[in-house]
């Protein structure tokens, strides 16, 4: 790892100046007030994604983010930058040119196991919903059928790693090699929910998948560990029907894979200039709160120029979205368990050589725990400390990040 990777890097434009703190205390408890510091920060989105997409657009919009980097002391400038998926974020963050992004559980797990100077703030999107999608006349009707196929995914990301969780539980092994499936690389998440010629399936986000339906793409079955309406076997026709083998997941109830994605920072940031960090979780909180009081279809149509999808469709996005049906993005110890858990398994398929240690999953969360604090005090701490332990709920939740101390590997 490079010395210039260690070094506070906001991007080479984004230091312009800075001042020492006054000591002026904010509402929120330990929050203390800088001098008026002029800085950029890069931050990286993924509008073609899920739940980030109309929260970040809500915040571009409404300049959030810079509202409460002005209340603690900064006067910032937000360089917005639209990427098709994490790993050309990845790329930037290595070369020092990006500070801040939006990140799912496998480049997430991939970073951390390589030692790059990142720690997790809040949670952008979750639950995503994965979903084996082909077309007419290609012999896929149930997930038996992909054996011996060709199967599109963008690999290195999370639809490859939901994928690998899926065939694990349905047909007995999460190499795709062994179940004679011929597993080809398409970095495009749109391609892939086309599902173009020389593939016979591919693995969709459902915000593309619902767009390529209108094109003729057809989905059998979801990580949610249900059929889509073009699934006809042993269980049945139609949607709806739960397979069993989601049961035996360790992810049950969220389904074969909990899929977590969030924002990311510098470290250096963190440490030399908290009140951003604490700035942008309140910000993007306060996007959360907003939207989800909102009808979900006007929601989607923030991002109608990404999604392509009109309100009907695009409710289905926002409504299955984690952040919008809690109505918060504050990590729980669920969400470092999914992390640790899901490194497991990436061993399993060769992409990293060992899994995280739980100390190094906590050790990713301990520079933005008192931030994350501070921004839930700073909005007046509007989320019940009961949200966070329900059990009546389908997601998986439990003490939030600021009671990381009392954090359990285990439930």
């Amino acid at each position: 790892m490079s010395d210039a990777i260690s070094k506070l890097v906001l991007n080479r434009r984004s230091l312009l100046a800075s001042g020492a703190a006054t000591g002026m205390l904010l509402a929120a408890p330990g929050i203390v007030r800088a001098a008026t510091d002029k800085i950029t920060v890069s931050v990286g989105r993924i509008p073609w994604a899920a739940g980030n997409a109309p929260m970040t657009a809500y915040m571009i919009e409404n300049k959030l983010f810079e509202k409460y980097a002005a209340d603690l002391g900064y006067e910032l400038t937000v360089d917005w930058r639209d990427y098709p998926t994490a790993m050309p974020q990845v790329e930037a963050f290595v070369a020092d040119d990006l500070d801040m992004g939006m990140w799912g559980n496998t480049p997430i797990i991939r970073s951390i196991a390589a030692g790059l100077p990142l720690s997790l703030m809040v949670v952008g999107e979750g639950r995503l919903r994965f979903l084996i999608v082909t077309r007419d006349g290609r012999g896929i009707r149930k997930p038996e059928d992909l054996r011996g196929k060709t199967v599109g995914s963008l690999l290195g990301g999370d639809p490859y790693n939901a994928l690998s969780q899926m065939l694990r539980w349905e047909l007995g092994s999460a190499d795709p090699r062994e179940l004679g499936i011929n597993l080809i690389n398409v970095p495009v998440l749109s391609q892939a929910a086309a599902v173009p010629t020389g593939l016979d399936a591919a693995i969709a986000i459902q915000p593309m998948y619902l767009a390529a339906a209108k094109n003729g793409t057809r989905a059998i079955w979801n990580s949610y560990g249900y059929t889509e309406e073009f699934y006809e076997g042993p269980l049945g026709s139609g949607a709806g029907i739960q397979v069993p083998s989601v049961l035996n997941s360790p992810f049950y109830p969220e389904g074969y894979y909990v899929h977590r994605s969030f924002w990311v920072v510098r470290n250096s940031i963190a440490e030399q200039h908290p009140n951003i960090v604490t700035a942008f979780m309140a910000a993007q909180q306060g996007a959360v709160a907003t939207l989800s009081a909102q009808d979900p279809g006007d929601v989607s149509q923030l991002v109608k120029d990404y999604w392509k999808l009109e309100p009907d469709d695009g409710a289905k996005v926002v409504n299955d979205d984690l952040i919008f049906a809690r109505g918060w993005a504050w990590p729980t110890v669920s969400e470092a368990r999914a992390v640790q858990q899901a490194s497991q398994y990436l061993v399993d398929g060769g992409v990293i050589e060992s899994p995280l240690t739980w100390d190094q999953v906590k050790g990713a969360f301990e520079r933005t725990a008192p931030l994350a604090k501070q921004a839930y005090e700073l909005l007046g701490s509007r989320t019940a400390a009961s949200e966070f332990t329900r059990t009546d709920v389908n997601d998986l939740r439990g003490l939030p990040l600021w009671n990381m101390s009392d954090w359990s590997e285990k439930a």
